[in-house]
């Protein structure tokens, strides 16, 4: 296996799948997180493949200790504030530049909820199904104290319809579902239940200075290039981070003729669903 590795993912679906063989997890809203436990250190990366080690050092500080080494896990790095899952310090944490990582992780300190095992004992598990992963998981996280710790998972559909209709309050977005005989492979292999539902859309472009880029130019999976509303500050240091990266770009004009400056390709980023119909959309997060 190298690194980084590619990472599954999930499609919407309107309601619950059920029927045998089906398994739940509940979806965290956070921040997307592959742990590497090697011979001598630990490393983190992103859904996109960026390290993110130095922003998840008390994470990786734990997986150092605590996980054999030839370890790779899948996950969210989470945040809570006061009993809820708080989004925008998970996203300030990963997003955050060396310098202001240690002061973030003291004022956000995280947990790293684990869903997969993709390695372990160095034999690369991703071609063993669902339920022999979730075993090798509880056996790797047997012994390692929390921050790091298994999602619960069930295979009772109406355990993980209270899970969806109960836990939103403490930022809990819905429910992943998984059948217990798929391998993990680079695409929508899982299905998700959301509250608010997003789609993912590509940064094509932006608006304003390349340094802090006001609104972003996203290619939908319909096709069309549209502008985003005003961009939070994390994903406006993203989009900054991929400009700078692309170099100088030039003028473009989205479907509906509104100018912005083009980027090189690799940042997705979610957008609401609701949203897309618009000229604008409303940007969520980066993937």
């Amino acid at each position: 296996m190298q690194y980084p590795v590619a990472v599954a993912l999930a499609a919407p679906v309107a309601k619950l799948p059920r029927g045998p063989h089906w398994w739940y997890e509940p979806k965290y809203d956070g921040h997307r997180l592959i742990m590497w436990r090697d011979e001598d250190t630990t490393r983190c990366h992103s859904r996109s493949g960026r390290t993110t080690t130095s922003a998840w050092m008390d994470l990786a500080v734990v997986g150092q200790a605590g996980l054999p080494p030839g370890t790779v896990l899948d996950g969210e790095a989470v945040v809570w504030v006061d009993g809820r899952l708080d989004f925008s310090a998970a996203q300030a944490r990963g997003h955050s530049a060396s310098r202001r990582a240690s002061g973030l992780a003291a004022q956000y300190p995280a947990n790293y909820i684990v869903w997969d095992c993709l390695m372990a004992k160095n034999v690369d598990l991703r071609g063993h199904p669902y339920t022999e992963r979730r075993a090798a998981l509880l056996d790797v996280l047997a012994d390692v104290p929390p921050p790091i710790q298994p999602t619960p998972a069930t295979d009772d559909p109406e355990v993980a319809l209270a899970w969806y209709e109960h836990l939103p309050a403490q930022g809990i977005e819905g429910v992943v579902a998984k059948r217990g005989s798929s391998t993990y492979r680079t695409a929508r292999i899982w299905q998700k239940v959301r509250h608010s539902e997003t789609v993912d859309a590509e940064v094509i472009g932006y608006v304003g200075p390349a340094g802090r880029p006001r609104r972003a130019a996203v290619l939908l999976p319909d096709g069309r290039r549209v502008l985003s509303r005003a961009l939070t500050a994390p994903v406006a240091a993203e989009v900054a981070r991929l400009a700078a990266e692309s170099g100088p770009g030039r003028q473009a004009r989205t479907d509906d003729g509104e100018a912005y400056t083009t980027t090189g390709s690799g940042l997705v980023v979610e957008v609401e669903a609701g949203t897309t119909r618009h000229a604008t959309v409303a940007v969520m997060r980066v993937r």
